[in-house]
């Protein structure tokens, strides 16, 4: 793939067509509610990688010209908590970010590409009942406080505002909307093929250093398949496009999944319908407070997977679910009462072969009626274009140490495995932003 690139007057990059064919993507291992999956064949062994010497700022320069790719240090791909968080360590390391004046001339150089069209990573995407009260600890960013004045507040506004303030306190300078398409090892170079979303046709290419990959899960929702599921005449929807429960006031709802998204829409569905929780094992309430060692001891045990190359599991799997004053009022409702996961869908709702209620799951009848089946199954990993550099182990996942790729040490993931949490996010910025200083550093 060929570009030729423009800059503007501030020296940021302006796109320009593209050509070059599709690209094959290899999907990443499902992580979920109901557990994870391996449908990854395996990668090539770790092999020892260098980053390419620098060049001098002259002939930096120089290489940005109209016909080549625009060389940096560092690309950092998602504008999300963990991609935010990284982009400030890297700028208070001394980087400067693409699109900030006499940024051709800097010894060392970043730029941060996002999908979405506005801040707020994955946050403002969220459902508009999803309040700040109801959002478990959404962690400032480092160096600029986060003040909730208004508990009510949805969440889906009151964070992409913060996230905004952050990138123009920091000077961030977020290219977006931008896809990232593929990267791929070029003569040791990392090549960061990316275009504008509403105009494909439109790309630029970057060539780097290092890569911090902070494209989270959002737009990977992850449906598991289930025998009956395309006779089903109702409608199914998933968590990433759930809006409010008055569009599913028309019929019961059966609500999949054992995370804290299923608890949530279940007690909000409650208000304007009946509905039916089925999960793959039941749902572990944990009723004493969520002390820092608890956080502490559950973040090491994802990220005891994620060093064995296997598929990390979410946090809440292994914490288990608080039991607040909602959860509490819902389980004596009988709203958070789960049912094990039926056999099969039928044209009109659900059934079971067996009806079990030992083991903590609740009672029900063999069979149930619904206009709605709602998949609160969680998310994969967006790594689809990373498949060009084989990162993946035997296990199905991709073997860490820390945030460092063990096949790649030029490759940081940030937000995934033990560091998908908001808390977490903010310390793997911290560690992928030093680790690629030590690389890119002469």
């Amino acid at each position: 793939m060929e570009l030729v690139l423009e800059f503007d007057d501030a020296g940021s990059p302006r796109p320009v067509p593209v050509g070059g064919g599709a690209h094959a993507h290899v999907d990443a291992a499902p992580v979920d509610d109901l557990g994870a999956g391996d449908d990854e064949a395996p990668s090539a062994e770790p092999v020892a990688v260098e980053a390419p010497s620098r060049r001098s700022r002259r002939e930096r320069g120089a290489h940005r010209s109209a016909d080549g790719p625009v060389e940096v240090d560092v690309v950092v791909i998602g504008a999300g908590q963990a991609g935010l968080s990284s982009a400030h360590h890297l700028r208070t390391s001394g980087y400067t970010a693409v699109g900030e004046r006499g940024w051709e001339r800097a010894e060392r150089t970043f730029v941060v590409l996002d999908d979405s069209p506005a801040p707020g990573g994955a946050w403002q995407h969220r459902w508009p009942g999803l309040t700040m009260a109801d959002a478990h600890g959404v962690h400032e960013l480092p160096g600029m406080p986060f003040r909730v004045v208004d508990p009510a507040e949805p969440a889906a506004r009151a964070v992409p505002h913060y996230f905004a303030q952050y990138e123009d306190a920091f000077d961030l300078h977020v290219q977006r909307p931008v896809k990232v398409a593929r990267v791929s090892d070029v003569d040791g170079w990392l090549v960061v093929e990316s275009h504008s979303v509403e105009r494909p046709d439109e790309g630029v290419v970057w060539r780097a250093r290092g890569l911090v990959n902070a494209s989270g899960t959002w737009s990977k929702p992850f449906w598991p398949v289930y025998p009956g599921q395309a006779a089903f005449r109702g409608r199914q929807l998933h968590t990433h496009d759930y809006r409010t429960p008055q569009e599913l006031a028309d019929g019961h709802v059966i609500v999949v999944g054992g995370g804290t998204s299923a608890v949530q829409l279940l007690l909000a569905l409650a208000e304007v319908t009946t509905t039916t929780w089925v999960t793959r094992r039941p749902p572990q309430w944990r009723d004493e407070e969520f002390r820092p060692e608890v956080g502490r001891a559950a973040v090491a045990l994802v990220e005891e997977r994620t060093r064995a190359g296997l598929p990390p599991q979410s946090i809440v799997s292994v914490t288990g679910l608080p039991l607040t004053p909602a959860y509490r009022a819902g389980i004596e409702a009988g709203v958070l009462a789960a049912r094990p996961m039926f056999s099969r869908l039928t044209a009109t709702g659900a059934e079971w072969d067996e009806v079990p209620v030992a083991n903590g799951w609740a009672e029900g009848p063999a069979s149930v009626e619904a206009a709605t089946v709602l998949w609160c199954t969680g998310f994969r990993a967006a790594l689809d274009h990373l498949a060009p550099l084989r990162l993946r182990g035997t296990g199905g996942g991709i073997v860490m140490d820390g945030t460092s790729v063990v096949a790649d040490p030029r490759i940081q993931l940030v937000g995934y495995g033990p560091s998908a949490s908001t808390i977490g996010a903010n310390r793997a910025g911290r560690e992928a932003a030093r680790n690629l200083q030590a690389l890119t550093t002469p």
